[in-house]
């Protein structure tokens, strides 16, 4: 099985009970977006480009806002870092700060991107090849590794800054925090503080038959 299509069954797994068909429609609740990938906008960033398959499903259940950074957030809500470029220290540090504080994350932080795109290589408005992990990850308690040619993205844990590191699935504590890795170890669900994120090596499988589909429903599973 592709990493993508294990990671889009993992997802799915998530999901809960589909709501009765009388029942009245909900307002859309605000999903706040952070990513490189080309979801919002096209590769040239032109507000006339046709919207991405990937948006137009997320418009459906969500009214979508585009943010640049976790200073645009209010103090909670739910956010989709799809591949998000590289933030700074002090970004890095508002975002861990925020998801604490009561936010809920879902990353797609993928080590290995192979998302196409008809840009020269080198081009920054490219998607980002590999995850630009400065330490978040390191700081929750996890460590992505890019695969080896032909092998699947890994997600592996470890209690970060104590030396103690392990390649098996299971669930951390401390500081804080409590991380449940998956039994593959393509993704995490992490309890921070008064906040959740839900992190996975993997952002590739949102290009595949049901990817966006799976995502949605991590991300209802996330919110309640």
């Amino acid at each position: 099985m592709s990493r993508g299509c294990a990671a889009a069954a993992l997802l799915l797994c998530l999901t809960g009970c589909e709501p009765a068909p009388d029942q009245a429609p909900a307002p859309r609740p605000t999903l706040y977006l952070l990513s490189g990938l080309p979801i919002a906008f096209g590769e040239g960033f032109t507000l006339d480009a046709p919207p991405s398959p990937v948006m137009t499903a997320l418009a459906r259940d969500y009214r979508v806002v585009a943010v640049d950074g976790p200073e645009s957030l209010p103090p909670t809500g739910l956010l989709l870092a799809a591949q998000p470029r590289a933030l700074t220290p002090e970004r890095l540090a508002a975002l861990d700060a925020w998801v604490r504080g009561g936010g809920r994350l879902v990353l797609l932080a993928d080590p290995r991107l192979t998302w196409p795109s008809d840009l020269a290589i080198g081009d920054k408005r490219r998607p980002p090849y590999t995850f630009a992990d400065t330490g978040l990850l390191a700081h929750w308690g996890l460590r992505s590794e890019a695969p080896a040619p032909g092998a699947t993205s890994v997600v592996q844990f470890s209690l970060a800054g104590r030396g103690v590191e392990s390649d098996s699935p299971g669930t951390l504590a401390g500081d804080g925090r409590t991380c449940a890795v998956a039994t593959d170890r393509r993704s995490a669900d992490c309890g921070l503080g008064a906040g959740r994120a839900w992190v996975v090596a993997d952002a590739d499988f949102l290009r595949l038959p049901g990817g966006t589909e799976a995502l949605l429903a991590a991300m209802a599973a996330i919110r309640r």
